[in-house]
């Protein structure tokens, strides 16, 4: 985290703004690793590779007739990866909207966290086998 996120140090001897910092990166930190995961929810990304991925792209919101719409022009080399980054995105962001209007924006957290807590074990294999791990009868030999 020290490289990636800035906690490199700081040239201020104004210790408030110190601690505010040293506060801010690891929420920071916290936030971007649950939005990589809606976006991409089968394994962990870098936070040095996912930044420049994810934040590559131009955006341009239009409003007509009372909608608005967001154009997103990707600049990045894996723009068919990033398109279905998004969409995996828009489809958690969907989720809470459709099965939790009625919640108060605090309460949605909660909602998309679980979607996204959802979507992680779902990716997971279901055989123990698969992860290297066998029976305690088979790992020892016993018959």
């Amino acid at each position: 985290m020290k490289n990636q996120w800035g906690w490199g140090g700081y040239t201020t001897h104004d210790l408030e703004r110190c601690n505010l910092s040293a506060r801010a990166v690891p929420l920071i930190y916290n936030w971007w690793s649950w939005y990589v995961r809606l976006a991409h929810p089968k394994t962990r990304l870098e936070a040095i590779t996912s930044r420049p991925m994810l934040l590559s792209g131009i955006a341009r919101l239009t409003q007509h007739a009372g909608q608005s719409r967001l154009l997103l022009t990707l600049t990045h080399a894996a723009e068919d990866h990033i398109k279905s980054m998004i969409a995996n995105i828009r489809k958690g962001l969907d989720h809470v909207l459709a099965s939790a209007p009625q919640l108060t924006k605090a309460d949605r957290w909660g909602v998309l966290a679980r979607y996204i807590i959802n979507k992680i074990i779902a990716t997971r294999p279901k055989n123990s086998q698969l992860l290297g791990f066998a029976p305690p009868s088979l790992a020892i030999g016993v018959t």
